[in-house]
Order: structure tokens, then C-alpha cells, then sequence
């Protein structure tokens, strides 16, 4: 079976665990969010890709769900010293290592889509992983200040240091005008199941379908694409999914209204937490086949029952 998944950052990694679990001899393919991507002290920084890459590859700092195990911060620590900033971004020295061969080897001229092939290869990630593009397409913020005036910010700046205050906008930078990474529209177009794991549906799969070709390859697929809610009664399982959904127009937060966002020219299914069945039925008025079960991904064999239960959906919408 080719299962193509699009992905964020920890929840979508832990997904994915889950994924690998209940369909081991699955071929699965990746298109991972790069609206995070940053660069920071010169180096090229892909969070959700590392993520990814760390999660399935036995290199996650398990507690945080992203980072090095181990890590230790003495070039941080350094930096501080030297009044060096941003101070609001600490990166560790192992995960300094990484981005330091994607910057060299970004430099030498390979594309994101080659280094991240190259990075999987010490970390064996089980899975193919690809960035949604080469180009660069990173998510920015649009806020309102204390005095009204609209500014800006890179997502990273709006999460990690802000803390995700209201947002007015999410802009996608460049997205406009970027590719899908070589194999992406062919991992949609040749896949069994397509799954939207449980993460951001603005900022992590949004930003993937940002990218001109991803949407209108996934509307055309002829395998089944079913999604996992991110929303867990009326607030996000992690992260701010709240916050950037309403900077989208969507002003309740709900499984269904993330549903319904997506639309049923994406999704062939939906599934909800069991504590959200009431809304199976608004769901499926919408044209998008629901089923209720349990979403927290409390360990991954609780993690293996979501993926398989999605897998049975798509296999529903097949017959």
C-alpha cells in the first residue's frame, strides 16, 4: 500500500509513528511544512522536516516532542554571552550540526528536497520524506500593535516568542510564485490513501497546500483522502489552531468547522474525537464521510488505533 501523508511539526511526527505502527509494510511518503522554515545565526532552519526526521529516526527529545534527545546549549550559552541574538530561538548544539550541513550543502546549490534526502540517510526515518517545495515559502503573521498599526512577523516570531496573540492574517510568503518539490504531485497522484494527520490545518497542512499544484493534485486524486481532527471539543489538541483559524475566517473552533475548512473537494473523510460524535452528523451534511473515535495520542499504541481507524475510513470511501 502507498500511503502519502502531509505533515507539521510534532503532531503530525507523532502521527506518523502511530502510522508506521499499524501499517509497517506500508510504503509511505511525506510532504512536510517548510512555511516554518527560518534562518537564524546564518544557518537554514527546517523545524517541522527535522521533526519529522527526528521523531521516526529515535533522535526526539521524547518530553518537548521536537529538539534533540541529550542536547546540550553551549553555543547558545556562548551567543548570550556575546549579546548575540535573537535570544527567543535557542537552538542546540547536536541540532546546530544538522543545520549546518543543510546550510552547506543549500549553499553548494542542492535543492531542500536532495539535502533532506541526505539528512534521512543517517537518520532512517522509515518513511520518504519531501518538502512541500525547494522554494522558499515560509508563513508570516499579520498583527495589529498597541497602536493599531499592522506589522508582520515570521510564524516563528509569532509562536516562540509572542506566544500567539490574535492574529489578524496569515501570509504565506512566496508561496505564490513556489513548486511542488520533485515526487510531491507524483506521491499524491500514485498513492492508495492520502491522510491529513492531526496538525495545524492553517500554518502545518495549510502551508503545504499553499504551494500552487498540492490542492488542485489532491482534488484530482482518485485515492481516498481522510483527515484526523486536530480539535478536541472546542480547543486545539496542541498548539494555536484557534488563534489562526479565526485569521482565516474561521471563527469557531470545532472538529466540524476544520471540516468544513478543509471542504469536501479535499476530504473524503473525517475523523472526530468519540467526546465530538454530535457533530458527525453537521460533518456529514457537509459531504464528508465521519466517524468518531478515540484522538489522543496518548503512546503509540493508542496512536496505531487513530491511524488504522483512518485507514479503514479511506478503505470505506474506496468501496
Amino acid at each position: 500500500m502507498k500511503i502519502t501523508a502531509l505533515a507539521g511539526g510534532v503532531g503530525g511526527a507523532r502521527f506518523l509513528r502511530g502510522l508506521l505502527a499499524a501499517a509497517p509494510d506500508a510504503n509511505v511518503t511525506v510532504i512536510g511544512n517548510v512555511g516554518d522554515d527560518i534562518t537564524l545565526h546564518g544557518l537554514r532552519v527546517c523545524p517541522d522536516l527535522d521533526t519529522v526526521m527526528y521523531t521516526l529516526g529515535g533522535g526526539i527529545h521524547e518530553g518537548q516532542g521536537w529538539g534533540r534527545a541529550g542536547e546540550t546549549f553551549s553555543v547558545a550559552d556562548e551567543l548570550a554571552e556575546y549579546g548575540v541574538g535573537p535570544d527567543w530561538f535557542t537552538l542546540g548544539d547536536r541540532d546546530i550540526a544538522t543545520h549546518l550541513v543543510r546550510t552547506q550543502m543549500l549553499d553548494a546549490g542542492y535543492p531542500l528536497s536532495a539535502v533532506t534526502e541526505a539528512l534521512c540517510a543517517r537518520w532512517k526515518p522509515g518513511v520518504r520524506l519531501l518538502p512541500a517545495t525547494d522554494d522558499r515559502a515560509e508563513t508570516h503573521v499579520v498583527l495589529r500593535d498597541e497602536e493599531g498599526k499592522r506589522q508582520a512577523v515570521h510564524f516563528q516570531e509569532y509562536w516562540v516568542r509572542m506566544h500567539a496573540p490574535d492574529a489578524e492574517s496569515i501570509v504565506f510568503v512566496g508561496a505564490e510564485k513556489a513548486q511542488p518539490a520533485p515526487g510531491v504531485l507524483e506521491a499524491v497522484a500514485e498513492a492508495d490513501v492520502v491522510l491529513f494527520p492531526p496538525s495545524n490545518p492553517v500554518v502545518s497542512i495549510g502551508a503545504v497546500l499553499a504551494v500552487p499544484g498540492i490542492r488542485e493534485a489532491l482534488a484530482a486524486t482518485a485515492a481516498p483522502v481522510v483527515g484526523l481532527s486536530p480539535i478536541i471539543g472546542s480547543a486545539p489538541v496542541r498548539g494555536m489552531a484557534d488563534k489562526v483559524l479565526a485569521a482565516v475566517g474561521v471563527a469557531e473552533t470545532s472538529a466540524a468547522a476544520v471540516a468544513e475548512y478543509y471542504g469536501p473537494n479535499l476530504l473524503d473523510g473525517w475523523l472526530i474525537d468519540e467526546s465530538d460524535a454530535k457533530q458527525a452528523e453537521r460533518i456529514e451534511a457537509a459531504g464528508i464521510s465521519c466517524r468518531a473515535v478515540p484522538l489522543l495520542m496518548r503512546d503509540v499504541d493508542a496512536t496505531a488505533a487513530m491511524a488504522q481507524a483512518a485507514l479503514d475510513l479511506a478503505a470505506e470511501s474506496r468501496s
